[in-house]
């Protein structure tokens, strides 16, 4: 039994990679480190509750972010800005990495460009102005959540 753990377990961590590939440029590993710096606004919890990171509730959970509606997470209460993307349409296919990296670059800033608003605001207020740390965390994210449907 304890073998049977350990090689399904040692599968999806080689697996989780794979789910990256064409959807991140970065390293997940170094994501992982990098998302040290996210988890005390969020978590990232599977649908079935499992705890993949624990983190803060300030901000929404992370798992599945590929191709997610931006301000789309049920009962999670975002500021208006971000609230607003999907009503919008101006992120029609939902986050990929080159939104991501722009939008935790600055959140403002994307959402004034996003929105064309320049009133636009955000209640995130970290910035991560690396962009290969954005492109790590992205990756991260990736690998973690479920397999890409494209």
């Amino acid at each position: 039994m304890k073998f049977t753990a350990i090689a399904a377990l040692s599968t999806a961590l080689l697996a989780a990679p794979a789910f990256a590939d064409g959807h991140a440029t970065g390293d997940a590993a170094e994501g992982e480190n990098v998302f040290k710096k996210c988890k005390s606004c969020h978590m990232i919890t599977a649908e079935d509750g499992t705890a993949i990171q624990k983190g803060g509730k300030t901000g929404p959970n992370l798992y599945g972010i590929f191709e997610r509606m931006p301000g789309s997470v049920e009962d999670f209460r975002y500021g208006k800005s971000l609230a607003s993307i999907g009503e919008s349409g101006a992120v029609p296919d939902g986050w990929n990495e080159e939104q991501f990296v722009a939008y935790v670059a600055d959140p403002k800033k994307w959402l004034q460009e996003v929105l064309d608003d320049p009133k636009a605001r955000s209640k995130m207020s970290f910035k991560l102005k690396d962009g290969e740390d954005a492109a790590n965390v992205w990756a991260y994210l990736v690998s973690v959540g479920p397999a890409p449907e494209s």
